[in-house]
């Protein structure tokens, strides 16, 4: 496995000196592509094939919402690959080492001069040194089904040149920031998160979100007129 350290600063927080889940999601991310460098054939081999990989859905299982200075670790591992999908657990511990956050999540081969798939040779991902036994939790499914409820639209989001990342597209946590804005203030704190991550977002666009919301589970969708670019399901 691959394990950064960090701590929850003040930029971190919400009002209640609670870590931000848009915080986490940036150090689960950013834990998942700095230990591309660490693991090296799967670097060498994204780099020979001109490859990259795209996050195409995440679940994240939220155990307890640490505090303003509180020590974290963050770890990421492999737990299979098939062809042009990669499949990992990453998750986020405290300093007694038990879990606060825990996610899966699947990623995209694909290289981005043609769009298309590239499939990880086998004696490649026999070599990767973050191979790990699938983790402990439960694995819900990576389609989302609005709830039983009203879908209302709500006012469009343009994508703003700070939600945009080195790849030239949104940040995969920048979505997750722009749905937590949506959720109605009133929904309690979210204890779990899935998203499907469909089309990458560019520069420039403006996003259209809607949002459902029945008991405690709330789905929002981002689209570019009739194109569904992401949706997220939070649950309290």
């Amino acid at each position: 496995m691959f394990s950064i350290p960090a701590m929850v600063t003040l930029s971190c927080t919400d009002p209640h000196g609670k870590m931000k889940l848009f915080a986490a999601l940036q150090l689960m991310q950013d834990c998942s592509e700095m230990s591309k460098d660490y693991d090296t054939p799967y670097r060498d081999w994204l780099e020979s094939a001109g490859a990259v990989q795209l996050l195409n859905s995440r679940q994240v299982d939220v155990l307890r919402v640490p505090g303003l200075y509180e020590k974290l670790t963050c770890r990421t591992r492999v737990y299979g690959i098939q062809g042009s999908f990669g499949y990992r657990n990453t998750y986020i511990l405290d300093e007694q080492g038990l879990p606060c956050y825990m996610s899966w999540s699947i990623g995209a081969f694909v290289n981005p001069a043609t769009g298309r798939l590239c499939k990880m040779p086998e004696s490649v991902a026999a070599a990767l040194k973050l191979r790990a036994p699938q983790m402990e939790m439960e694995y819900r499914s990576r389609k989302i089904t609005p709830p039983d409820a009203p879908e209302n639209t709500l006012p469009d989001i343009p994508v703003q040149r700070n939600d945009i990342d080195y790849n030239r597209h949104v940040n995969n946590a920048q979505y997750i920031r722009m749905g937590l804005e949506l959720l109605p203030e009133d929904f309690p704190q979210p204890t779990g998160l899935r998203v499907d991550y469909r089309k990458p977002v560019l520069p420039g666009t403006v996003l259209t979100p809607t949002l459902s919301v029945a008991g405690g589970t709330a789905c929002i969708r981002l689209k570019v007129q009739d194109s569904l670019h992401c949706t997220m399901e939070f649950t309290a």
